[in-house]
Order: structure tokens, then C-alpha cells, then sequence
């Protein structure tokens, strides 16, 4: 478990490091209700971050993480997880962290932290109330997998491997191809040649660039906030944990192609290249990100075909040790996409835009669910004049 696994008022358990179990003590294996928390970091908006194991899995913390493990004979371990999580903890941490390149935070300054302790009861009704909004939010995150799982597996199938082309040679047909007799009735039944190998027949390949539109951000400093009317910065970081109480403003006023809205398609070309389905409400377009849209194309359609050439594009990145890890627009058009028929692409939008739509709106479900959450913190805890106040002791 690294820092980078530490999200918005979560763990991400999906991309981890491995390490041989024998190098492990039984006492460094993380236990349901353990706090992990970011304590080194470059940005001061990264150290100190943290978020809570609420269920069992077996793992470890890696380096620059610590472990807050909660006594629960002395104290709710949900509740205790929330206190440290609400703003009068995030506004400790900012005095915690010292140093200039990198920011640190010692084991002592934590322990010296103070807040309110209710009684039992009260410690497991306000765990209770908080807890079900998170055991909400983590259901959206699971389904969510699944169903990007389920996305996945029917684009390769359909636009990469081809499947139904293939099993259609072999004479299969109807249910033996796994689908409704009018869609698979559309895909071809033979090859045909193109610039970068066997394609069905009657198909046809274009650069990635010629697909879709990919829109480069705004340098924001060029467009301070206002005090009003305000959005959000988005960046490569806003891309992972969404927007956070560290994220940077810009002006409203930018031009309308570069404010970003929930189901924009944004691509993270240097740094840590991603591609996401933007659920985090109305921002502006940072610089090294592109909105990618497309006039003549589903935004399914366009999302797959960037994560089918994701890991090519990071190893690109990754050759260019001298700078900060990016790609060119080159890049994109010697990318290329396999092409389908009009009616083919027609027919796949009644399967893959629901799918697409429900994974939206459980993500935009859970900003909601998550902001309730973070809005109710600091009354149920009890926090909020200390917060306000910078006191000490709450």
C-alpha cells in the first residue's frame, strides 16, 4: 500500500505493489479499521493524506505511509477514523508538516493531536450515520468495477479481438456467438487487409487523432480566481482523488471548450497518464490535460479505444527520463483505431451507453454521497468551532 492508494476517503486496493511475505512482520499487516496516512511527501497537499480499511485485506503499508491503529477498547475504530478525517485533523496536519522540498510529519506531532471524546453511544451513532453513506459509496465502487470489467471485456471482444467475426468463419451462428440474432447478423464473416493487419471486412482503421478531438487545457494561472463564480482546477491529481480541499481555482470566466462537466472524457497526457469519465462536477481544463470529444463517435467508443492504447502511451512516457514523462500529439496519430460500419457502431450504443451512463451516475451518486459526509463531519464530531478557531484542544 503506497500513497498514491490513498484516495478521497478511501483505499484503492487495485494497483499494488508485491512484496515477498517473508519481509513482512505479522505486526506490519494492515487490519480492518487501520488508518493509513501519507507521512512524506513533496506537496503539502499530499502529506498527511489518509483513509481508513473498512474491510479485511491482507497487505502492508509501503514506505512514507504510517498506520494509525485503533484501540477499540478505548474508542469506536470507525469513529476515530472519521475524527481523522474531518478538518480540524486536515488543519493540524498543515502545521504538522515541516520541511521545504519535502514536507514531513513525525510520529510525535500525531500522537499529540487532541479532539472530543463522546461517550460510547454517541461514538457509534455518529460512526453509524457515516458509515452508511460510505458502505453506500463503496457499493458504487464496486459495481463500478464490475461494470467497467463488463465494458471492457465486450469492446475487446467486438473491436479489438474480433470475436464475433472469427466464430462467424467457423460457421457459428445465432446464440452459438453469445448474441442477439439482429446485432450479430451485422458483423462481417471474413478479413480483409489494412496498414496494420487483418481487420473485418468492410472495416476500416484511422489514426486516434482523427476519431476524436483532443482539446489541450488552459494555462490557469492566466485566469486567477475572482471570488465568485470560481471552478475548480483540474489536474493530473484531480484525475485520482477528484476535487479536494487542496485543489487550486481558476476563473469562470474561460472560454465555454474548456470548462470540464460531469461525463467529459479527459485524458492526462504527461505524469501519471490516465483517462477517466469526469464525475467531479464543473471545473476548468488545466494545462497537460485533454477533453477529448468527437462529433461522429460514442464517447464509449473513444474512452476504449484511449485505455486499449494506454500502456503504450506510458511507455513512451516512461522513455523520456530527462523530462517529465509525456506524449505528443504524433503519438495520437500513430495510434490507430479499427474503425466499424456505421450500423455495427449503432447497434453496440444500445449495449455499451447504458452501461456507460449507470457507471456515471453511481460516481456522480457518490461525490453527493461524499460531500454529505464531509459536510456533516464537523457537526457530528463536534470539530467545527475548533476547526474554525485553530484551538488546540476540542
Amino acid at each position: 500500500m503506497r500513497a498514491t492508494n490513498i484516495g478521497k476517503g478511501a483505499l484503492e486496493l487495485m494497483d499494488v505493489l508485491y512484496v515477498p511475505s517473508s519481509l513482512v512482520r505479522d505486526e506490519q499487516m494492515l487490519r480492518r479499521f487501520d488508518v493509513v496516512i501519507a507521512m512524506s511527501s513533496g506537496s503539502r497537499q499530499a502529506v498527511g493524506r489518509l483513509a481508513q480499511l473498512r474491510r479485511d485485506w491482507r497487505g502492508c503499508a509501503g514506505a512514507f505511509c504510517g498506520v494509525i491503529r485503533p484501540d477499540s477498547r478505548d474508542i469506536h475504530p470507525e469513529f476515530l477514523g472519521y475524527v481523522l478525517q474531518s478538518p480540524l485533523f486536515r488543519t493540524r496536519i498543515e502545521t504538522y508538516a515541516v520541511g521545504t522540498a519535502i514536507m514531513n510529519l513525525s510520529r510525535e506531532r500525531l500522537l499529540g493531536f487532541k479532539f472530543r471524546l463522546p461517550d460510547r453511544t454517541t461514538q457509534c451513532a455518529i460512526a453509524g450515520i457515516l458509515g452508511a453513506l460510505d458502505d453506500r459509496i463503496e457499493l458504487n465502487r464496486r459495481v463500478n468495477r464490475t461494470l467497467e470489467s463488463i465494458a471492457r471485456a465486450i469492446f475487446k471482444s467486438w473491436f479489438v479481438d474480433f470475436d464475433p467475426v472469427r466464430m462467424k468463419m467457423e460457421g457459428k451462428t445465432g446464440g452459438e456467438l453469445g448474441l442477439p440474432p439482429s446485432l450479430a447478423a451485422l458483423f462481417p464473416d471474413s478479413f480483409g487487409g489494412s496498414p496494420i493487419g487483418s481487420i473485418p471486412g468492410g472495416w476500416q482503421t484511422k489514426p486516434l487523432d482523427q476519431v476524436a478531438d483532443f482539446l489541450n487545457g488552459l494555462a490557469l494561472q492566466k485566469y486567477p480566481p475572482t471570488g465568485s463564480g470560481d471552478l475548480p482546477a483540474i489536474k493530473g491529481a484531480e484525475l485520482t482523488r477528484g476535487v479536494a480541499d487542496g485543489s487550486g481555482k481558476a476563473s469562470g470566466n474561460l472560454p465555454a471548450e474548456y470548462v470540464v462537466s460531469n461525463g467529459d472524457v479527459l485524458f492526462s497526457w504527461s505524469g501519471s497518464l490516465q483517462c477517466v469519465i469526469w464525475s467531479g462536477g464543473r471545473g476548468a481544463l488545466n494545462q497537460h490535460l485533454f477533453k477529448v470529444t468527437s462529433r461522429d463517435y460514442p464517447k464509449w467508443f473513444v474512452f476504449h479505444w484511449i485505455q486499449e492504447h494506454l500502456a503504450t502511451f506510458r511507455e513512451i512516457a516512461a522513455d523520456k527520463a530527462t523530462t517529465m514523462g509525456h506524449i505528443k500529439r504524433g503519438h495520437l496519430s500513430e495510434a490507430m483505431v479499427v474503425v466499424p460500419t456505421g450500423n455495427v457502431i449503432a447497434a453496440a450504443d444500445t449495449v455499451m451507453a447504458p452501461v456507460f451512463a449507470k457507471r456515471l451516475a453511481a460516481d456522480i451518486e457518490s461525490h453527493l454521497l461524499a460531500a454529505t459526509r464531509d459536510a456533516l463531519l464537523p457537526t457530528l464530531l463536534g470539530t467545527e468551532d475548533a476547526a474554525r478557531e485553530g484551538s488546540e484542544e476540542a
